[in-house]
């Protein structure tokens, strides 16, 4: 698969989780993918919850492996 065909597949995992972060006031963006790998940033309220680590483990990281499971962790970037 290349690096675009990765993205595009880790972008559209992110838009099916997406609507239930928007819920909440929050939202995630993607930084970067190395390797096995995923970085994203949370966004708006996601950053202040309590569960935010829940969410990126069992929604984010879950939802990502189930389109790409060649991917093995997905972490946080804290915004700058």
């Amino acid at each position: 698969m290349s690096e675009q065909e990765l993205r595009v597949n880790v972008e559209n995992a992110l838009q099916e989780i997406r609507p239930y972060l928007e819920a909440d006031g929050g939202n995630i963006s993607l930084v970067e993918i190395t390797d096995e790998t995923v970085s994203v940033q949370l966004e708006g309220a996601c950053l202040g919850c309590s569960v935010n680590q829940m969410t990126l483990k069992m929604g984010v990281e879950m939802t990502i492996k189930k389109h790409l499971p060649q991917i093995e962790s997905v972490t946080s970037i804290d915004p700058s």
